[in-house]
């Protein structure tokens, strides 16, 4: 007689049961909401941050685009200015969803305040 060696292997569930937290995400609960919410404006924030061109207004014409300009020194504001490499105002603060900044026109500080949520980021 010859003998026979059986090997026995062990089933695995293949269906990726293990990665299931067993409830499912209400998308409309104030807290995914919110969660959303966060997540749109660090989206926006980190676009101006890193100089993504934008539009306010949604103007079509090309000499309304700006960019965002970091400054030299590590505790310095930028500038913002437009495509064409004019510059439009020096910024003092910028937030989760606003920036502030200043021109000077005609020998008056004019103050400029931009809210990020109404401004059209340009990829």
């Amino acid at each position: 007689m010859n003998k026979v060696t059986i090997d026995i292997v062990k089933q695995e569930k293949v269906d990726n049961r293990v990665n299931n937290t067993g409830r499912p995400v209400n998308k409309k609960s104030s807290r995914q909401i919110r969660l959303r919410k966060q997540r749109l404006y660090n989206k926006l924030h980190s676009q101006f941050i890193h100089g993504v061109k934008f539009k306010i207004n949604n103007d079509s014409s090309e000499w309304q685009e700006y960019v965002y300009v970091c400054g030299d020194k590590v505790n310095t504001h930028g500038y913002i200015t437009t495509v064409a490499g004019g510059h439009v105002c020096n910024v003092s603060y910028i937030g989760r969803t606003k920036v502030e900044g200043y021109t000077f026109v005609l020998g008056r500080k004019i103050n400029v305040t931009i809210n990020l949520k109404e401004v059209t980021f340009i990829k």
